[in-house]
């Protein structure tokens, strides 16, 4: 009984989730702010509206509509449109800057989420022991292996920087910037909704009712006053032939 994984309650875990997901949020923006100021990204933004300004009030046109608001324009409002757009793209510095705008905030965003998910997800629970995030740390939950033995640092950097950061978090926020910025269109969303339906069917074909960051590092997050966490795979083969040796002892044969 023992050796089985004692799974967290739904409550537990969305709470600890949520907490750290504000925390995350709060050291993201944070960090964001800092390296926006440290790459200029404010100066190249303020370059890149001032230009579309001057260029909608010249062509008398606006500019970020859809698709659907493009068609319900005039035959002189779409050459006015397609004009204002031609020059926008034969002016090389607004491209350039436009372009900066783009790299900077994938940039940005990637390298805010990258610090903020090492610190969090990474540091502290090596700091406070078993996994634990605040907000496990708060609602009483930790990370073991999936056989019970306490995780491991590669563990952990697996499950936050490949599962959490890469596949859970720059993919979506990356195609949510594609989409901002027009670069991509069904296909990104498509991708999104792939990666959720994954998450879904993941969550409830696995016993510990499993992410894909604990799938990919074979962790799971459960009850710490109910789980037995054993120190290494030694102390765990210990116990296990404990349990046989007290198992043949007590059999009639």
């Amino acid at each position: 009984m023992d050796l089985c994984i004692r799974k967290a309650s739904f409550l537990k875990r969305f709470g600890a989730g949520l907490l750290d997901a504000i925390l995350l949020c709060i050291l993201a923006t944070a960090v964001a702010f800092v390296l926006s100021y440290v790459f200029g990204y404010d100066s190249y933004s303020d370059e890149l509206n001032a230009a579309y300004n001057e260029y909608e009030l010249e062509y008398g046109v606006k500019f970020g509509i859809t698709a659907e608001e493009f068609e319900l324009l005039t035959e002189e409002e779409k050459s006015a449109y397609q004009a204002a757009s031609d020059a926008l793209n034969s002016d090389d510095e607004l491209v350039y800057t436009y372009n900066m705008v783009v790299t900077l905030s994938i940039l940005i965003v990637t390298l805010s989420l990258l610090a903020s998910v090492i610190l969090l997800e990474f540091v502290v629970p090596l700091i406070l022991k078993n996994g634990q995030t605040v907000g496990k740390k708060v609602f009483a939950l930790c990370l073991v292996r999936s056989d019970c033995v306490k995780v491991s640092t590669f563990q952990l950097f697996v499950r936050s920087v490949f599962g959490k950061f890469t596949i859970e978090l720059m993919v979506p926020i990356y195609i949510l910037i594609m989409l901002i910025f027009g670069a991509t269109g069904l296909a990104g969303l498509l991708i999104v909704f792939a990666l959720l339906i994954a998450e879904i069917v993941i969550i409830s074909a696995t016993q510990s009712n499993s992410l894909i960051h604990d799938l990919i590092a074979s962790t799971a997050v459960v009850d710490m006053s109910l789980q037995r966490i054993f120190n290494s795979s030694e102390e765990l083969l210990e116990y296990k032939n404990k349990l046989h040796a007290e198992r043949v002892a007590n059999s009639d044969y």
